[in-house]
């Protein structure tokens, strides 16, 4: 029952699914990190149901894959893409540790986070267009479960850069969480084969350059940080599947 708990935490912080009530006393969000990962396969089946039913309903591909972006975002209320805008704006336009953090926290999005979102939302889109009716199921619930994966080795293995936020309370997670996700993620890749491996050490490259440079800038990661690295990770994946698939 304890880990049923877990999951509707998980659930409730990651999207915007009405979990009711939680028991008294509740589960600790760093109890709970290990079903981070499994929130994908909830966004990862919208975003797949979306896209195959504006196909089905003669929508263009492009437009097909705006709504397969739109629905999945409604679900998680946009959590993630407002962490890698804010992720952006603070590093491009911090000019130190503290300056980063303060900007990263200020709740308007400038520049460099408009530009960032566009171009991020524009590649994902297209390569999702590109896929069109290729984009299986399990390619989205792979994609889904890998990013967040790779969220939550960002949140144990990087020290958190702040003593508040998302990234301090869930700190303290044991590496052990890491093995659920790792398993249902190696899972679905055998799903797909071989070819799909390329893509995922893509996405791993990704997370790691972000979480190295949030700790060269900032020495840590925050909420927005483990945002952007979901987020950009998700992104490189679908663009990866999408060169090894059509391209």
């Amino acid at each position: 029952m304890d880990r049923l708990h877990q999951v509707r935490l998980a659930m409730m912080m990651l999207t915007r699914v009405p979990m009711g009530r939680l028991p008294d006393p509740a589960p600790t969000l760093a109890a709970s990190a290990w079903a981070f990962p499994f929130v994908g396969i909830a966004t990862g089946g919208v975003g797949w149901a979306a896209l195959q039913g504006g196909l089905a309903l003669g929508l263009a591909p492009a437009l097909a894959a705006l709504l397969a972006l739109a629905a999945a975002t409604w679900v998680t209320g946009g959590l993630h893409e407002d962490g890698f805008a804010d992720f952006a704006d603070g590093i491009g336009g911090g000019r130190d540790r503290d300056h980063c953090l303060e900007i990263m926290r200020d709740s308007r999005i400038g520049s460099y986070g408009v530009v960032a979102l566009v171009l991020m939302i524009a590649m994902k889109a297209a390569a999702l267009a590109q896929l069109g009716p290729q984009a299986s199921l399990a390619a989205f619930v792979l994609l889904g479960l890998a990013s967040r994966l790779l969220m939550l080795a960002t949140l144990i293995w990087v020290p958190p850069a702040r003593t508040d936020g998302l990234g301090r309370t869930a700190s303290g997670v044991s590496a052990k969480a890491f093995v659920f996700g790792a398993l249902a993620t190696a899972l679905c890749a055998l799903m797909l084969g071989p070819s799909i491996l390329p893509g995922l050490l893509v996405m791993a490259l990704s997370a790691a350059l972000l979480a190295s440079l949030a700790y060269k800038r900032i020495q840590g990661q925050t909420g927005d940080v483990l945002g952007a690295v979901q987020s950009v990770s998700e992104t490189v994946g679908w663009v990866a599947v999408s060169a090894l698939l059509v391209g």
